[in-house]
Parts: structure tokens; sequence; C-alpha cells
């Protein structure tokens, strides 16, 4: 078993001064359920099934692309497996991320036995949206609960820019393919970039008011070496002034079990959420852990520890035991919190949020 932890007991970079509470009690694992050193009960896990996309999004991957070869990357049996061990240890919600999910081959195998695991409340899927059309019905069918899809532009020529490969259409008839099979709630995902699509937020909101969506802006992250984001980089607290002069916003207490803050618009039912790791970061209540396509567990999104898992399925083949243990280990090495203040250009974490898995 490796483990990759620089120093978990260290304060978080850009935090000087800060003590976070450490619940001693929740040092010693409580049988049944994941609680890290500071007293957060771990129920929520983001599955990577693939590092492959069939766009190439500009703040999330390089135009030219090295993947990993198959023999480092989960199997779906694999997947299956870790996910179970999870669900025992108390995880009720589960998202099925990538990469694009839905173009990992025999996707629909793994989802249709997550979809049946006991324990296992709320199976979720992130998706791109390309491949919604074809697969929203059997997706339904297989116990998936919720779609968040990726939409950062209403525009055909920005969508091709943005996604480099992309067709918007398809999305848009996803999305539709989506809300037929029997979808509610369905959410777009939106990344806010100054000069690159925040002249379309105030047409995003009133999209998803006209199509009974939920829709939640995402500040971009310093994951990877893309250079430019400290000229793109957009605060929710500005895009909420924005939105503002167009809408009444009421602030909400609702909570998906994710980072998203949410406010309403009377008269509708869609939810506008923001989710702001730089500006008003939610690492206090941080409940989520992220595996990757290659089996690595990383407590936190912007920190490069990790509890690597492969190893142990390939080594250990059937021993649960050992793999339910290193999960329980790796509590130990999840930090208080991140930093991406001073990381736009310089990035701590090089990894591309497609390895990380979205």
């Amino acid at each position: 078993m490796q483990n990759e932890s620089l120093n978990p007991e260290s304060t978080p970079a850009g935090l000087t001064g800060f003590a976070p509470h450490v619940d001693t009690a929740a040092l010693n694992h409580a049988p049944g359920t994941l609680v890290d050193k500071y007293g957060r009960h771990i129920n929520y896990v983001r599955l990577s099934i693939t590092d492959r996309c069939d766009f190439r999004c500009t703040y999330c991957m390089a135009e030219e692309m090295t993947f990993l070869p198959r023999h480092e990357v989960l199997s779906l049996e694999e997947c299956l497996t870790v996910a179970s061990t999870f669900v025992g240890l108390g995880v009720s919600k589960l998202r099925i991320t990538g990469g694009e999910p839905l173009v990992r081959k025999n996707a629909m195998w793994l989802i249709e036995r997550l979809g049946a695991l006991p324990g296992l409340d709320n199976l979720v899927l992130t998706t791109n949206g390309s491949q919604l059309e074809r697969y929203a019905g059997a997706l339904r069918a297989a116990g998936v609960r919720r779609l968040n899809v990726s939409l950062d532009t209403l525009r055909p020529d920005r969508f091709k820019a943005i996604t480099r490969i992309g067709e918007l259409d398809k999305v848009l008839h996803g999305v539709a393919a989506a809300q037929a099979a029997g979808f509610t709630r369905t959410k777009l995902n939106t990344v806010m970039m100054r000069g690159i699509n925040d002249d379309e937020f105030v047409d995003l909101v009133r999209y998803v008011l006209d199509h009974g969506l939920d829709l939640s802006f995402i500040e971009e992250m310093p994951l990877g070496e893309i250079h430019g984001r400290s000229n793109t980089y957009i605060s929710s607290e500005e895009v909420r002034e924005r939105l503002t002069e167009h809408f009444e916003l009421l602030p909400s207490t609702e909570n998906s079990g994710g980072p998203a803050r949410y406010w309403r618009i009377p008269g509708s039912e869609s939810r506008i959420g923001f989710i702001s790791p730089h500006s008003h970061n939610f690492c206090d209540s941080c409940n989520r852990v992220r595996i990757t396509a290659k089996g690595e567990l990383y407590p936190c999104l912007g920190q490069n520890d990790a509890m690597y898992l492969l190893p142990i399925l390939r080594q250990y083949p059937g021993d649960s035991d050992r793999l339910r243990q290193a999960i329980i280990d790796s509590m130990g090495i999840k930090p208080f919190g991140h930093d991406f203040t001073q990381q736009m250009d310089a990035p701590q974490v090089v990894r591309f949020m497609s390895m990380t898995g979205g």
C-alpha cells in the first residue's frame, strides 16, 4: 500500500495562524462510517471511470492529451469493488465522473450494478451531455437519480471554441432526452470565464428558467498547467451582483449534498447555485473524496496527497478487509482544506481536472 502524505497535520497554505478544530473522538474510526480527524463525516464519493473524453475543453485539458493505457485504469469490476466498499462504510451518495463517463466501453454494465447497491441512496452522474440522447433512458432505468451536464455557453461557435471539437446541438438534445426520460432537477454546470462567456450568464439563467433546469456557476480552478487563468477568473460574488440587475435572487438553505450554495428566483422552481472554491472555500463542511480512473483516492481536490488503491486491488484480489482499511486510513491524510488564492497561473496541483475526475 502506497501512501504519499506530505504532512497531514500541517496548516493549509494561505491559512497561516489558523488552527482548525480537531475532533479527537473522530481520530478513531467509528464502525460503519468514515470520519476524518476534523470530525467531518465522509458520505459522498466521486468516482471517475475514465480519463478520456470526446471534448477537449480548454480549462479542463490540453489540446493534445496523452491518455492512460488501459492496464493503468481501474477495470469496471474494480470500480464496482471500490464503490461497494465505500457504500459498506456508510457512503450514501456516489457520483460517476470522467473524463466523459459515457464514452467508457460497457459503462452501463457498471452503472446498472451501482444502481442496485443496497445502502446507496443517491447515484448521480456528471456528463458533457454528448451521449445523453443515446443513454438517458438506460440511465434512468439503471437507478441514476440526477444528472449534471457541463454547459458553458449557448452559442454554437463559442461552444466549439471552448470544447475544441464539441457540438452544442448534441448537448441540448441530450438534455431534452433526459427530461423526456423522466429526470428532474437536471443541473447545468457553467465554468465562469471573464472575457469568454461572462456576457452569457443572464441568458443561461433565462434558459434554465424556461426549461425547468437548475444551474450552478463554478469559479475556475487552478488544476493542470493551463496559463492565463488569472485573466479569466471571475468570482461568484461579482456574477451574483450582475444577475441581481436582472433577477431577484433569494438565498436558500437547500443543500444537494455538494459544495453549491443555492439561490431561488420567485415564481420558478429552478435553483441557481454558486460553487466558489476561491472566494468562499467550503472546506469546513467537506463531506467528499475523489477516486481517479487509475485508482488514486484524493481526499482533497486541491492537494496532492493520495492513497493508491489500484496496487491493493491487483496485489490482493478479493481482500476486502485490506481495501477497506486503506480507505479508512485515507481519512488520516485528508487535510483541513485547500488554498487556490495564489495559484491561478502557477498551480500547486499539476494534474488536469480530467485526470482527477470532474
